[in-house]
């Protein structure tokens, strides 16, 4: 089904086969990506003054914030990426170092859109491969003053047609030949004090295209090898470098999605000294990401108004409105999402389509093993994830893992010897082998 295609209640149905509950997130992110789509459809000048509706998530740790973000996306095709709002307190990350994220971007969408190309050339390359690796098992050769050159043409003719089927059978890929490999190289480069690296890289290559080409030396690998660093240099001589970077810039500014993590940790406006100045300073840092800017890449400037940002944190501490006024209008969805409790763990260990249940009985699968889970086995995984949840930390779903990985420690463990490759995770195997970790609180705390 094409993106342009669904509504909003078909993209909530499509999150939903990945993320159990949060509907008013859901509902949220659907509403903001249909209205990109419909941006789309306007007439230029006035597509151009539609801002997007960027969105901030409230809510504690595992509870799904990341995965519908990043399944959104995923939806959508877009160019995504997620970086942590903290990250940028740390030494050297200040000002316009910011901009790194959307770098990464549309470095991330630069390969998106060259892997669609290759993709579109992947016939014309394999071709062009097979062609070069003929000449390299059977060379040409000129007639002698006394040959026919017409024969030795037919009967190199022949020949080629002959190996051309080796060789597309696989008979050939052991035979060794001799190719131009090119070593990568790594000039040491004198940073001036003041630079960052993210400065540095957006020229270099630019103003030294052939400082990182290496050189070209002649090695012997078999074909099997040779095919595969011939294909890669024939699809990249097919691909039109340019017109992949222009792409790429365009998919960025029109359907970008960046996930700023962690937003409730630079939050605080109080006081003159301390973190307290660095966090806001974080956040007028963001402030022109958000709002709309042109940012310098290697690719070419990129302007940010229409990306999609959407922000997270749990806001425990802090509160949204300890954000400074400038970003708190430039999230003007706010939505909050539910802690996961029992009945919610049920659904996520069997739900999804790639459910944490699912996972482990495929991964011991290709061991022999038979693994089996009852209904109460289930409800009692979720029943000691929520207690432990409520005794010590809330990490929300990502508890499940955790409790997971300890019961099935002992069967992953013996899989390969065991000679009853059939399982039953039932309430008594999950008491038997969790209870006393769940009763005594220190162990919990330490062990799940």
């Amino acid at each position: 089904m094409m993106i342009d295609s669904l509504t909003p209640r078909q993209i909530v149905a499509e999150l939903d086969k990945y993320v159990v509950g949060q509907a008013k997130a859901k509902r949220a992110v659907a509403i903001a990506l249909r209205n990109r789509l419909r941006r789309q459809q306007l007439p230029a000048e006035l597509a151009e003054d539609v801002a997007p509706k960027n969105i901030l998530m409230i809510g504690p740790t595992g509870v799904g914030k990341t995965e519908i973000a990043r399944r959104l996306a995923r939806l959508a095709q877009s160019p995504f990426i997620k970086v942590e709002a903290s990250k940028f307190t740390e030494v050297g990350y200040v000002g316009r170092d910011v901009e790194s994220m959307v770098r990464d971007l549309v470095e991330l969408a630069v390969n998106m859109v060259r892997d669609e190309r290759i993709e579109d050339v992947r016939t014309k390359a394999a071709l062009n491969t097979e062609e070069r690796l003929l000449d390299l098992l059977l060379p040409p050769r000129a007639a002698a003053p006394d040959e026919d050159p017409g024969r030795i043409r037919d009967e190199m003719h022949g020949t080629r047609q002959h190996l051309r089927e080796h060789l597309r059978e696989g008979k050939l890929d052991e035979r060794l030949v001799e190719i131009d490999v090119q070593e990568r190289s790594f000039p040491s480069i004198e940073l001036i004090a003041g630079t960052s690296m993210e400065e540095v890289g957006v020229n270099l290559r630019d103003m030294m295209p052939g400082l990182f080409q290496g050189r070209s030396k002649r090695r012997r690998v078999t074909v099997a090898e040779a095919r595969d660093r011939l294909t890669a240099e024939e699809q990249q001589k097919l691909i039109d470098m340019e017109a992949v970077s222009a792409a790429a810039v365009e998919r960025v500014e029109q359907t970008g999605i960046i996930f700023v993590d962690e937003i409730d940790k630079i939050a605080g406006r109080e006081g003159s000294h301390g973190p307290e100045v660095s966090r806001e300073g974080v956040q007028r840092d963001i402030l022109p990401i958000v709002e709309g800017t042109t940012v310098n890449t290697k690719h070419g400037m990129v302007r940010t108004d229409h990306i999609l940002f959407m922000a997270a944190g749990a806001f425990h501490v802090s509160k949204p409105s300890d954000l400074i006024p400038e970003l708190q209008g430039r999230f003007p969805i706010r939505v909050e999402l539910d802690a996961l409790g029992q009945a919610e763990f049920v659904r996520i260990l069997t739900e999804p389509r790639s459910a944490l249940i699912k996972q482990y009985v495929a991964l011991l699968a290709t061991e022999g093993v038979d693994l089996k889970f009852t209904d109460d086995g289930i409800a009692s995984i979720a029943e000691l994830a929520t207690v432990v949840n409520e005794r010590t930390e809330n990490i929300g779903a990502r508890r499940l893992h955790t409790v997971m990985e300890r019961l099935l420690d002992e069967v992953s463990f013996e899989a390969p010897t065991l000679e009853e490759k059939s399982i039953t995770i039932d309430a008594s195997y999950v008491h038997r082998m969790l209870a006393d970790i769940v009763k005594n609180e220190d162990l919990s705390r330490y062990i799940l």
